[in-house]
């Protein structure tokens, strides 16, 4: 069933315009919490379009995972799910990794640092050491209690900026 929601989530996406998303995004001013320590550059930054999964727990919203295409220049080249992990569909290279900072933002889910913890393939994601959540919006649980059970598909963007080391 959660594999269903999230083909049919994500499947809705590049139906819906997910693939005309914009170019690579222009940088934003990071937040000194989530920067990426010295020793590292950027290799990569693709516009995401996606959906946090919520599902109900004990009258609780609480995700379950995250389904989202990031796309350059209006191409998908990736896919974003639980894991978190991000897989490139041109080089099918993987990247997995761990939250270890984040920074709020207003109505949408917070900005985040995370630290690479898998690495598959010689591609894009292949040697990828940190992946930022960069400029959100969307995506944060309803309000509210629910019933025991139910699942919920919240829109979210955001950038997703990849570091290697050296």
């Amino acid at each position: 069933m959660k594999r269903m929601t999230v083909a049919l989530a994500v499947g809705a996406l590049v139906l819906g315009g997910a693939a005309t998303a914009s170019a690579t995004p222009a940088p934003a001013t990071v937040p000194e919490a989530i920067k990426v320590p010295a020793g590292n550059h950027t290799i990569a930054t693709y516009a995401a379009e996606g959906v946090q999964i919520y599902g109900c727990t004990a009258g609780a919203w609480t995700l379950i995972q995250p389904a989202a295409v990031l796309s350059k220049h209006g191409k998908p080249v990736a896919l974003h799910s639980k894991g978190p992990v991000w897989t490139s569909i041109v080089d099918g290279s993987t990247v997995g990794a761990a939250a270890v900072a984040n920074s709020p933002r207003d109505g949408a889910i917070p900005e985040l640092l995370l630290k690479a913890n898998l690495n598959t393939g010689d591609g894009i994601f292949g040697k990828v050491t940190y992946v930022q959540r960069l400029n959100t919006r969307g995506g944060l649980a309803p309000a509210g209690t629910c019933t025991d059970g139910a699942q919920t598909a919240v829109r979210y963007s955001a950038d997703y900026a990849f570091w290697v080391a050296g």
